[in-house]
C-alpha cells in the first residue's frame, strides 16, 4: 500500500489529482504502477486505476490478471472499478474510502465524488473481484491534506 501512497504523492507534486495505484502479481512483486494524470493529459479519465488498466490490459491475458491484485491509494471510482472489473484483475486494495474522500473533495469540481462503493460495482457483475480495504487510511488521507477546496460550488448559479 505504500508503494500506491508514494504514486499518489509524486502525481500531486507533477500537478496532478493525489492518486496512485499499482499492479502486483500472486508473489506481491510490482508489475506496474501509474498516476493520476488528468491535469497534465487534459483527460478526466484518466485516473490512476484506468490508466493502470490500461497498461496492464496491453501486457497480460485476463488468466493472469485474476490472480493480480490493484492496490490503490483511495477507493476506485465506479468508473475506475469498472476498468478494474473488465481487465479482470481479482483482487482491489485501497487506503482511503470514498466516503473519506468525499469528505475531504465536498463540492470541489476538481472531483465530482460518486459515493459509490467500488464492492457494489463489482457485486453487479458475473466474476468475483475481493476487495480489501481500508488499508493505511491515515497515510492515504494525508496526501490529500490541502489539496481539495471542499466549500466550491460546481454549479453557481444554483443554490446550496
Amino acid at each position: 500500500m505504500r508503494a500506491a501512497i508514494a504514486v499518489a504523492r509524486r502525481s500531486r507534486e507533477k500537478g496532478n489529482h493525489p492518486f496512485g495505484a499499482i499492479l502486483v502479481d500472486e508473489r506481491g512483486e510490482i508489475l506496474l504502477e501509474a498516476e493520476n494524470t488528468v491535469e497534465t493529459e487534459g483527460d478526466c479519465t484518466g485516473h490512476a486505476e484506468t490508466n493502470l488498466m490500461r497498461l496492464a490490459s496491453k501486457g497480460y491475458d485476463k488468466a493472469f490478471l485474476s490472480r493480480c491484485a490493484v492496490y490503490t491509494s483511495t477507493e476506485p471510482c465506479a468508473m475506475c472499478a469498472g476498468a478494474i472489473y473488465w481487465a479482470g484483475v481479482g483482487r482491489v486494495v485501497f487506503g482511503m474510502r470514498e466516503a473519506a474522500l468525499f469528505e475531504m473533495t465536498g463540492r470541489d469540481p476538481k472531483n465530482p465524488t460518486l459515493q459509490l462503493p467500488c464492492e457494489e460495482v463489482f457485486a453487479r457483475g458475473g466474476q468475483t473481484v475481493s476487495v480489501i480495504g481500508p488499508v493505511l487510511e491515515e497515510e492515504a488521507r494525508a496526501i490529500h491534506a490541502g489539496f481539495w477546496n471542499p466549500t466550491s460550488n460546481p454549479n453557481p448559479d444554483r443554490e446550496g
